[in-house]
């Protein structure tokens, strides 16, 4: 009797660690696959992810590199004769400049423009909303010549004082657009003149390959611009 109570006790103790391994393999079973259902939703919301990028990449907009300044050339054209003749041009927008006569013209809604081979004259309209100074010059205009020109290398930004009053001045050089017929660019240098009276703001911007010696022509221009 009392060996079949400790074979009976024997047994009764196989089953009980039988059923704790038992119980213990099915924890660590449970946590691999807990484990393994984690990886691999992670993988299937990282390949989400990657398709649903693919599927927008034709849609988004390309990263444009910044364009290469074009070296100047040795001996330009583009200098405004001495005896160039210039005319009074009279806008409907409310102000009036001396232009160079027989220029070729081209109007828009809020621009005009006078151009011979590579010189160009553009007198554009717009609203200001905003004092015209040398904080506004540097933190606004300065900065939207830069994003709509090409290549731009701001030289100096200052004030200007005019018979007109005062403006703000902004020289910059900039890449031209790429000639049709030669498929070539040249570099151009560039003077703006901001004007502002009652919330219109007038620019004056010229236009001549770089090197070119048009310092008295422009200065003439600019100093010739008056509000009606």
């Amino acid at each position: 009797m009392g060996s079949s109570v400790v074979r009976s006790l024997q047994t009764s103790k196989l089953t009980e660690r039988r059923r704790e391994n038992a119980s213990a393999h099915k924890g660590d079973t449970d946590h691999l696959q807990t484990r393994n259902e984690m990886v691999m939703n992670r993988r299937h919301l990282i390949s989400s992810i990657a398709i649903a990028a693919a599927i927008a990449s034709p849609f988004t907009a390309p990263i444009i590199s910044a364009e290469t300044a074009v070296t100047p050339e040795v001996s330009p054209p583009g200098d405004i004769p001495d005896n160039q003749a210039f005319i009074v041009f009279s806008s409907p927008a409310g102000f009036s400049v001396k232009v160079p006569e027989g220029w070729a013209r081209k109007d828009s809604p809020n621009e005009t423009v006078f151009s011979d081979k590579y010189n160009r004259i553009a007198l554009t309209t717009s609203s200001l909303s905003h004092p015209l100074d040398l904080a506004y010059a540097k933190s606004t205009l300065a900065p939207e010549i830069q994003k709509s020109g090409r290549a731009v290398k701001i030289v100096k930004v200052s004030e200007a004082n005019l018979k007109s009053g005062k403006a703000i001045k902004i020289s910059f050089d900039a890449n031209s657009e790429t000639n049709e017929v030669t498929n070539k660019q040249i570099r151009q240098e560039n003077e703006s003149f901001f004007y502002a009276k009652d919330g219109k703001l007038v620019t004056l911007s010229l236009t001549a390959p770089k090197g070119a010696d048009n310092a008295d022509q422009w200065k003439m221009i600019s100093s010739s611009f008056r509000w009606k």
